[in-house]
Formats: structure tokens, C-alpha cells, sequence
């Protein structure tokens, strides 16, 4: 049968369709026009300058620093946590064994008492050859059960220790994951920093790090003029000290880079050594979490370098400025510890003449350097 349904008719063949197709095309172009042209409106953001930059990637590598020493220190954790572990694990090792031969002398008397348990006296007798070896077989028995009590008493005291030596590894053995936990967050976070700073000097241009080398250069040189100036300032001290017979006070001669003290001191002997032992690590580069001996983060140059002295020094600065008696800048002798930044985050070995021997950051090497290069906290001298 035929159909009556009238044939369908494209909105775009029919003349109004082709208006309304033609409004929307020209309603999309402008749309894309409109987008386009607010999209180069956008403001963009100013590229920062090479003196932001360089303040940017300084802060980078403080902040690397002050993740390094939590690092350090979640470390040192981690690691005294992993020798109480393995003592604790020791101990109750040796517990166990302990408690296994209680255990052992307990089933070796339960077994002779089941053996002979069921023998009531009377048949002990009746079966004895004569009494006089029933009376001993009765004295035996009597010293057994005292032995076996005994047995008991030890093994309930050995297992009781056990678990005590159980429950304080199981303890440990958590303390030791959190550390290794926040090891591990420390490690990503002078990851991260260090990542950041690289990637923006890696942006710049060669005339932009030529720019960058030359502000560091001035900073550099302001440092070295501050520190020159306060060596002045410490030779015009002693001379007025051996003008008005008060003689040298601490052997600092030379602008600060003096003797350190008295002829034959201990003190003197071992900042000598430690200095000696900072001076041959000059060159080698910086590497967060290094102690040494080719490379060496902050905190860890001083502490071989005291080490070599046979001194005992923490790892960290938060710890090393808390070790030895506290001096003014003014007061510096060679082999203080000159600690910067409010956060304590960095340390260098003073030399005299207002310089010190430190281990900077990523990307350098341990050098000489002005104790002005950056903010002093404090000083202290080790003992």
C-alpha cells in the first residue's frame, strides 16, 4: 500500500534552514573569535627578573637545607632506632631459649611424675625390698617435687620475661617505621626543593645567567668587604688590649685569624686538627646527607672534621650549636662554629679574619667563604 507520509525535508535544503545554518556558522566563528581574542587579552604573568630569580633559587636551596638537616636527624633516629630493634630482638631470642629449657625441665619431671604417679605409698612399700629402701625412695620424691616446683617458678618467669621482650621489640620496631616514614618525607622534600631550583636556572638564558653569576659575585664581594672590615676592627682590639697591658687575650693576632688560645691548650690543639682536617676537604662537593669522605653536606663536614680531633660532635646543627660555650661574632676564635638563619639551618668552621670553611649547597664545593655571606645566628666553641 502506498504511503501518505510526506517526504522529509532538510532543515539545511530548505531556504530558511540554509538562513538558520548560515546564522549559526556565523554565530560559532564569532564565538571562536571572541574566545580567541580574550585569550590574547589574558594578562600573562611578568617574567620574574634575574635578581627575583636569584632570591627564589636562594630560598630553594635554603629550604633543601633545612629539609636536609630534618633528614639528617630522622636519620640519626631511624638508625639508633634499628640498633635498639636488634638488641631487643637479641634479648628475646635469648628469653625464648631460656624459657624452651624451663620448658624442657618442666616436661622431663612431668614425665617421671606420670610415670610413677600412680603408686600410692603402701604399694611403694609393698614393692620395696626392704623399708629402708622405701624411706629413700620417699626422701627422692620429696626432693623432685621441691625441683619441680622450682621448674615451674623459672619457667613462669622465663615466659613472662619473654613476652615483656616481645612487646618492647614489637614497641620499637613501630618507632623504628615512624622514623623511617619521616625519613623518607625529609628525602622528598630536598628532592622537590633542589628539582625546583634546578629547573628554574635551567630556564634562563646565557645572558640571564651571566646576569645571575654577576649579582652573585657582588654578594660575594660585599661579604668579603664585611668581613675585611671586622678583621680590621679585631687587629685595632688588640692592639689597644697590648697598649694597655692587658696582653692578648684567647692568642688572636692577625685579624681575627689568630691562634686560637693559650700556648699548649687542648682546646687550640684540637681546633688546629679539626681546621687542618676542614682545609683537605676544600673541593669536594656538597651532597645533602653526606658525612664524609668525599663528600659532605654542612653539619656533616664539621662533625668529621671534629671527629678527626677526637671530638664527639651530634649530627645536626639544631644539636651542634647546643655543644660547647656560646661566643660573640666579635669574640671568634679559629675552630668555632658559626651557625646562620633564624632556623639554625646551616653551620661553617671559623678560620679567622672574619672567613670560615664551609660545605654551601647543592651544585658547590667546600670552600672559603665570608661568615657575612649569609645571616649569623650564633657561634659556639667545642669543648
Amino acid at each position: 500500500m502506498a504511503s501518505h507520509r510526506k517526504p522529509r525535508t532538510s532543515v539545511l535544503a530548505s531556504p530558511g534552514g540554509r538562513r538558520t545554518a548560515a546564522g549559526l556558522t556565523t554565530a560559532a566563528l564569532a564565538s571562536v573569535t571572541l574566545l580567541s581574542q580574550s585569550a590574547d587579552a589574558a594578562p600573562r604573568a611578568p617574567k620574574p627578573s634575574i635578581e627575583e630569580v636569584k632570591k627564589k633559587v636562594d630560598d630553594l636551596y635554603h629550604q633543601a637545607e633545612l629539609a636536609t638537616e630534618k633528614y639528617n636527624g630522622a636519620k640519626e633516629r631511624a638508625d639508633e632506632q634499628r640498633h635498639t630493634v636488634d638488641s631487643l630482638l637479641n634479648a628475646a631470642a635469648k628469653r625464648a631459649e631460656q624459657m624452651n629449657r624451663s620448658r624442657h625441665q618442666l616436661g622431663m619431671f612431668a614425665s617421671a611424675q606420670y610415670r610413677t604417679g600412680g603408686m600410692n605409698p603402701t604399694a611403694q612399700l609393698m614393692l620395696a625390698k626392704d623399708p629402708q629402701q622405701f624411706f629413700d625412695r620417699s626422701h627422692l620424691m620429696e626432693r623432685l617435687t621441691g625441683r619441680q616446683k622450682q621448674a615451674v617458678t623459672d619457667y613462669q618467669e622465663q615466659a613472662a620475661a619473654a613476652a615483656h621482650q616481645r612487646v618492647k621489640a614489637t614497641d620499637s620496631l613501630e618507632q623504628l617505621q615512624k622514623s623511617q616514614a619521616s625519613l623518607k618525607e625529609s628525602k622528598r622534600s630536598v628532592q622537590d626543593k633542589l628539582s625546583e631550583a634546578r629547573q628554574m636556572l635551567s630556564r634562563l638564558t646565557a645572558q640571564e645567567k651571566a646576569r645571575l653569576a654577576a649579582l652573585e659575585r657582588q654578594k660575594e664581594a660585599a661579604a668579603k668587604r664585611k668581613a675585611e672590615e671586622a678583621a680590621r676592627r679585631q687587629q685595632e682590639r688588640e692592639r689597644q688590649r697590648q697598649q694597655t697591658g692587658g696582653g692578648s687575650t684567647g692568642g688572636q693576632t692577625g685579624g681575627g685569624t689568630g691562634g686560637g688560645s693559650s700556648t699548649g691548650s687542648s682546646s687550640s690543639t684540637k681546633a688546629e686538627q679539626a681546621l687542618a682536617f676542614a682545609r683537605a676537604q676544600i673541593g669536594k662537593p656538597y651532597v645533602w646527607g653526606a658525612t664524609g669522605p668525599s663528600s659532605y653536606d654542612c653539619s656533616g663536614l664539621t662533625q668529621a672534621a671534629y671527629k678527626a680531633a677526637g671530638v664527639t660532635l651530634p649530627r645536626t646543627t639544631w644539636d651542634q650549636v647546643k655543644v660547647g660555650q656560646r661566643v660573640a661574632t666579635k669574640d671568634l676564635q679559629p675552630g668555632d662554629l658559626v651557625f646562620f638563619f633564624d632556623d639554625i639551618s646551616h653551620v661553617g668552621m671559623y678560620i679567622g679574619g672574619g672567613k670560615m670553611i664551609h660545605a654551601p649547597h647543592p651544585g658547590a664545593s667546600v670552600r672559603e667563604e665570608s661568615i657575612y655571606y649569609m645571616p649569623i645566628y650564633g657561634s659556639v666553641r667545642p669543648g
